[in-house]
Order: structure tokens, then C-alpha cells, then sequence
């Protein structure tokens, strides 16, 4: 029981941990390619951030003190305190996207010229992706484009692995070159594609 105690609040810590991380990266790119869909990721990120931030407290607080001291305790709560500061500067950033605040025109110049780009799409019914890991696609290789999370059911799943299986109705995130972008909208879309 006591191992189980420890394991749930282990995975907690990662799980908050890989969320954060994800929305930084997600917010600064909303920022710099003015990405509204990103932002608003985010910004449902941070609202799932919050749950996991109060459960994984009260699970560290209903710690026995035999299983885990009260300093561990201390420490751990201010660790998870910091990820949410993190989480809140992420949102931060992407609500400036969504309140439309343009980035500085030096900024814009550097982002017209960039190679780089993110894109929010699903994985539609029936389409090239569906069915298929990400291994398979190769979407890397062949068009240069990773993916770098992917939603399904409102869980996520943070820089998959190549034996990630996709299915329909999958919300991915992908970053890469400008050029590949449409491609892997092309691919993506099927029957019923809708990004929620």
C-alpha cells in the first residue's frame, strides 16, 4: 500500500511535470507563429493543470508521515507550487494570443522568414493516419513534420513515441517546416474531422 502511495504520487509529479513542459513549448509557439488554436490549448491545459496541482497536494498532505516526512512533504508541495507558477506563465502567453496583442514587428519579420511551424489538426475518419503509428507515417522523414503531443478523449499523450498508435478523432500537435504543414493537414483530414 505504502509502495502504491508512493507510485501515485510519483506519476503525478510526471504527469504535471510533462504538462507544464508541454505548455510552455505550446504557448511560446502561439506566440511567435500568432497561432490562436495553440493558445487556446493552453488554455485548456492550464485548467487541467489546476486539478492535477490540488490532487496531487491533497494526495502529498494524506501522505502517512511514516511513508513519506514531513519535510519530503514540504519539498514536494513546493515543487509542485513551481510547476504551476509555470503552468500560469503559460497561460499567460497564450491568453496575449488570444487577446490579439501582435507580437513586435522585429519579432514578425524573424517568424515571416522562419522555417519552422506548428499546426493543431485531428485525425479524421478514414484518413492516411488513422490506424497507424506514428513509426509508420514516418511523418518526420517524409515530410518533416513530429508530432509533438496528441489529445484523445480529453487525455494527453506528450511527444509519442514512435509504436503510438493514432485513431480517429485524435487532436495532434505537430511542429516542423513550413512546407510539410499542409501535407500533414492533407493526411490528417477524413470523414468527421472535427478539431474540438
Amino acid at each position: 500500500m505504502e509502495e502504491d502511495e508512493v507510485a501515485e504520487i510519483e506519476r503525478m509529479l510526471v504527469e504535471m511535470k510533462n504538462t507544464s513542459e508541454l505548455m510552455v513549448d505550446l504557448a511560446y509557439s502561439a506566440f511567435l507563429f500568432n497561432n490562436k488554436e495553440i493558445a487556446k490549448e493552453v488554455m485548456e491545459l492550464e485548467e487541467l493543470f489546476d486539478t492535477f496541482h490540488i490532487n496531487f497536494e491533497l494526495k502529498v498532505i494524506d501522505a502517512e508521515d511514516e511513508v513519506i516526512s514531513p519535510d519530503a512533504k514540504l519539498a514536494l508541495i513546493r515543487i509542485g507550487i513551481a510547476s504551476e507558477n509555470i503552468a500560469d506563465a503559460a497561460a499567460e502567453i497564450a491568453d496575449a494570443v488570444l487577446r490579439g496583442l501582435e507580437p513586435h514587428p522585429i519579432l514578425k519579420m524573424v517568424m515571416e522568414e522562419a522555417e519552422e511551424t506548428i499546426v493543431r489538426t485531428c485525425v479524421g475518419a478514414g484518413s492516411k493516419l488513422e490506424g497507424r503509428t506514428i513509426g509508420d507515417v514516418a511523418l518526420d522523414d517524409r515530410i518533416g513534420m513530429r508530432i509533438i503531443a496528441v489529445r484523445r478523449k480529453g487525455k494527453w499523450f506528450y511527444s509519442p513515441s514512435d509504436s503510438f498508435k493514432l485513431k480517429s478523432g485524435d487532436v495532434i500537435i505537430a511542429r516542423g517546416y513550413t512546407q510539410g504543414k499542409d501535407l500533414l493537414l492533407d493526411l490528417a483530414k477524413g470523414e468527421k474531422c472535427e478539431v474540438a
